[in-house]
């Protein structure tokens, strides 16, 4: 019993020492976006990521509404474009690596400028290895990175929003 107490008094100060070490060296966990307006209208066309979109303002502090009018800022996604390309092949013809490309455009207007900004584009690329051999966990490793690009336009598209100004 007194052994076990000691297993757990060092184990807890190991774990101590290590909290007390990552937030000496500043470490953070990734916050908000700083974005400089509270209600923006979503509009446009309907992309795979909307959805997350909307999370992503909502956990920022910005409140997605319905109407035009009562929107401080106004986001408009065009359009996404979602491609699986040979990158290379091996020297029978067979694939050996695929790039996947995806770009989602948008533009943005402050609720009382007439004007829409110019249209602006994110785009990803990721690329990955394939063998005919390993096809299903392929297929889901190219899931994940289809998903992993959306997650990150979101992020970019966040990035961008926060540094535009309505009051500009």
């Amino acid at each position: 019993m007194q052994y076990l107490n000691l297993t757990f008094t060092r184990h807890l100060s190991w774990v101590i020492l290590a909290t007390m070490l990552i937030s000496a060296c500043g470490f953070q966990l990734r916050g908000t976006a700083p974005l400089s307006f509270t209600k923006l209208h979503l509009q446009g066309a309907e992309l795979s990521i909307k959805k997350d979109l909307k999370r992503a303002l909502e956990v920022n502090g910005v409140k997605v509404v319905d109407q035009t009018e009562e929107a401080e800022m106004l986001l408009e996604l065009v359009n996404e474009t979602s491609e699986k390309r040979i990158l290379s092949l091996s020297g029978g013809g067979l694939v050996r690596e695929f790039e996947l490309y995806y770009a989602v455009n948008f533009r943005t207007r402050a609720q009382n400028n007439p004007l829409w900004g110019k249209m602006q584009t994110i785009q990803i690329r990721r690329d990955f290895s394939y063998n005919d051999n390993a096809l299903l966990g392929k297929a889901e490793e190219e899931a994940g990175l289809n998903l992993d690009m959306r997650k990150e336009s979101v992020r970019a598209i966040l990035r961008r929003l926060s540094a535009t100004n309505p009051e500009q």
